[in-house]
């Protein structure tokens, strides 16, 4: 995170406590292409991590050149090739219509992707079967590296919320929106740190 960003957080008193408890922002963004990244995240949806990565070293495995494999190599296999690596029919339709829209353009590279603002690569990426929003919103943040995003659906977002700030109830999506603004252009850090105030231990009462 930079300083620029530290500062911003810092104006809010619960980022600030939570910056102190946890350091720096953590997000370093992947050096995958918006393709892998895709088919990396179908692969992981409604799976522990481990079983998601035993699935997709398989499905590399199948193609034989023990590197990711180009969409066309995808649109072009079996259905029944790609379930042997452990895939769901549905993930395989999936994957297949995500390589689809990698060959149409649709799906950019990280050089076309950095000419495109993030609601632009979300409108984009979402009319591929089994990508959502949240999917996109992910690949922002942990391939592209987008410094202002705030997946205000993510659970964990909101939960990290709640405990942060001492709320009873978990904040809609619209109401941790609105609050949200006051941390732009910073939001992805400030989504780094709600995570973090999830995963903190709950204190004992007493």
């Amino acid at each position: 995170m930079t300083t620029a960003a530290h500062r911003h957080l810092a104006r809010d008193p619960v980022m600030r406590r939570l910056i102190r408890r946890h350091g720096p922002c953590g997000i370093a963004p992947s050096r995958s292409s918006p393709y892998e990244a895709l088919t990396r995240a179908v692969a992981h949806q409604q799976l522990n991590g481990r079983a998601a990565r035993t699935i997709l070293a398989r499905f590399v495995a199948l193609f034989g050149s023990g590197r990711f494999p180009k969409p066309a190599a995808v649109v072009a296999a079996h259905p029944a090739t790609l379930r042997r690596a452990g895939f769901s029919r549905a993930k395989v339709r999936s994957l297949k219509d995500i390589a689809r829209h990698v060959l149409a353009g649709t799906v950019p590279t990280r050089r076309a992707a950095a000419r495109l603002g993030d609601e632009e690569i979300i409108e984009r990426l979402v009319t591929i079967r089994g990508v959502g929003r949240w999917t996109v919103e992910m690949l922002l943040i942990f391939t592209l590296g987008r410094p202002d995003v705030l997946p205000v659906d993510d659970f964990g977002v909101r939960e990290g919320y709640r405990r942060a700030y001492g709320k009873r109830a978990r904040p809609t999506p619209k109401a941790l929106r609105a609050y949200g603004e006051r941390w732009k252009p910073h939001r992805s850090a400030a989504a780094w740190y709600l995570w973090r105030a999830a995963n903190e231990p709950r204190r004992k009462p007493g």
